[in-house]
């Protein structure tokens, strides 16, 4: 009697139903991240930040330095972020105005006498390392809190910015996590089915150490993952080429927030030159006239935020080298388990 249809064989060939497949079933990789705009967060602010799978407090110093601590007073326990305000460049509790520097000293405690004893040994409240670079702050996530492993690298769009354009900075919620997303730069076939480029276009990628070089249509796109919180890429046409500066940050195993800032050099006001950078800015965020499927944003996302990852994807010849991305990635990740079927490759 023969099997229904309906039924599964495990085995060798076997290929995992939807209801046994996971969305995102990764912990959260460490790295770089991009937590805010520079320019949205103002000195004295402090803002309640969701990431990395927690809540924490993002605060500004009347110095203009920025800190990013545990929002929870090692006190008593009361929150930071809900009443709490900046002093100098301290951010003070609200219930009894203990105050606490950016690496999680505490600085001052308003009625006590003698510093407890652990205070006066090291940090008490836990703060990530944070930069401010090229209008964006980051900070370095690592599960066990491990020291910053790699510097975020220079750019020279930002650094003659007399030369380029003003900066143009966007942000989107995405319901996917990082590896899913990076997964993209080596997918060259979506780019004709899903994004109606004219052709399935060649791909070149490498990895060294924690970063991940790729090349699609020999020069047409070429970028960069510095690690899994930092992605930016070149797209060119006509001799002109667009910076996209792509910051994606996992608030938490699920979802992910992705801010981009674009750049790309002045040309004089009406030249052809201007025309072309100004649309590789509209192509890539689906705002270019006539075309109504190109950005990411309009098409990407319908797919990421519905998909279910496949560990052992049914490849055919004319995919991208997605194990090779897959296999770069994982060292971002503590504690994986390899033995785990929803992430064994």
């Amino acid at each position: 009697m023969n099997a229904p249809a309906n039924i599964t064989h495990r085995g060798p060939d076997h290929i995992q139903t939807g209801e046994e497949l996971e969305r995102c079933p990764f912990p959260i990789p460490y790295g770089w991240f991009c937590v805010h705009f520079s320019h949205e967060l103002k000195e004295g602010d402090i803002k309640i930040e969701k990431m990395f799978g927690k809540e924490w407090v993002l605060f500004r110093g009347e110095d203009g330095s920025v800190g990013m601590t545990d929002p929870f007073c090692p006190h008593l326990g009361a929150h930071l972020g809900h009443g709490g305000k900046v002093v100098g460049s301290n951010i003070q509790c609200p219930f009894h105005n203990w105050e606490f520097d950016s690496d999680g000293w505490c600085k001052k405690i308003p009625y006590g006498k003698v510093m407890p004893g652990v205070a006066r040994k090291r940090a008490i409240l836990q703060a990530l390392p944070t930069v401010e670079k090229y209008g964006a702050i980051w900070a370095w996530y690592h599960p066990k809190g491990e020291d910053p492993m790699w510097e975020l690298p220079d750019h020279a769009e930002f650094e003659n910015e007399d030369e380029h354009v003003e900066t143009k900075f966007h942000s989107w919620d995405i319901g996917t996590c990082l590896q899913e997303m990076g997964e993209n730069s080596v997918d060259t076939p979506h780019l004709k089915f899903l994004h109606g480029a004219p052709i399935i276009p060649d791909v070149e990628a490498k990895a060294e150490g924690h970063i991940w070089h790729y090349d699609i249509m020999d020069g047409y796109i070429v970028g960069e993952s510095h690690g899994p919180g930092l992605a930016p890429n070149y797209h060119s046409k006509d001799g002109v080429s667009m910076l996209m500066y792509a910051m994606p940050a996992p608030v938490d195993e699920e979802m992910s927030r992705v801010r981009m800032m674009f750049k790309w050099k002045k040309y004089p006001e009406g030249s052809k030159e201007a025309a072309i950078g100004q649309h590789l800015y509209e192509h890539s965020i689906g705002e270019a006239e006539g075309e109504e499927s190109a950005g990411f944003e309009s098409v990407d996302l319908i797919v990421w935020d519905n998909k279910k990852y496949r560990p052992k994807p049914l490849l055919c010849d004319g995919d991208g080298p997605i194990l090779a991305w897959r296999k770069y990635f994982r060292q971002f990740y503590v504690d994986l388990d390899e033995n785990d079927p929803s992430v064994a490759m």
